[in-house]
């Protein structure tokens, strides 16, 4: 862990780091691609984390050879989506420790791949929490010319935060997102989901379950 940069203000990813939206994914997923006899596994979800869906789509219909487009898996995947993200939970952890940099004064932004529609449905419960971040960076923002594990949308949030990108700490899930954060010039926690495996994320500077165990302490924070 490198505490010796002075962490001011942190940066969050949104899905499968403040809210349990990835088994979404999957589900619809491997429901899309069951039909041609494929099966969606964990190694492959890991390549296609946090990076934009296009990207992702890409990914997936050539690995699994699919006899369809990524367009096509995209309608197809949005539909079972919209479906599903209006019920998105809070992760363990997450608000607690938003509410508490929020009362300590820190500024904190959101950095997410999802576009404003599908991030206006995955926070529909959680209007008021999203009211806490400084700034709320999307995937279809036009400062974000390349999606992670490009830097573009970290320092997309460093800017908008007016802050300088190693006094920056990200929350990241995706080995795509903690590549574009380290990119970025910046300090990362990587929180992976348990079906991960962990060497994708192990450049990260701390590894955690999830928020609930991070301690601001270790990054000399209040």
């Amino acid at each position: 862990m490198n505490s010796s940069k002075k962490i001011t203000h942190i940066i969050y990813d949104m899905d499968g780091v403040l809210l349990d939206t990835e088994p979404f994914y999957t589900q619809v997923t491997q429901s899309i691609v069951q039909q041609y006899g494929k099966n969606f596994n964990w190694n492959l979800k890991s390549q296609m984390m946090g990076k934009s869906p296009i990207q992702s789509a890409r990914l997936l219909v050539e690995s699994l050879d699919l006899p369809i487009t990524p367009e096509a898996y995209l309608t197809q995947r949005v539909a079972g989506l919209e479906d599903l993200y209006p019920t998105a939970k809070a992760l363990l952890g997450a608000m607690t420790l938003t509410q508490h940099f929020k009362k300590q004064g820190i500024p904190q932004a959101v950095a997410t791949s999802s576009s404003k529609k599908s991030f206006n449905m995955k926070t529909t419960h959680h209007k008021p929490w999203f009211g806490l971040f400084d700034c709320i960076i999307m995937g279809d923002n036009p400062a974000v010319k390349h999606s992670k594990p490009a830097p573009d949308i970290f320092l997309a949030a460093a800017q908008c935060l007016k802050a300088p990108p190693e006094h920056c700490l990200v929350f990241e899930d995706s080995p795509a997102g903690v590549e574009g954060a380290l990119a970025a010039g910046m300090s990362v926690v990587a929180v992976p989901d348990p079906n991960l495996d962990r060497t994708l994320v192990n450049q990260a500077d701390q590894i955690l379950n999830g928020l609930d165990e991070f301690s601001p302490k270790d990054w000399g924070l209040p």
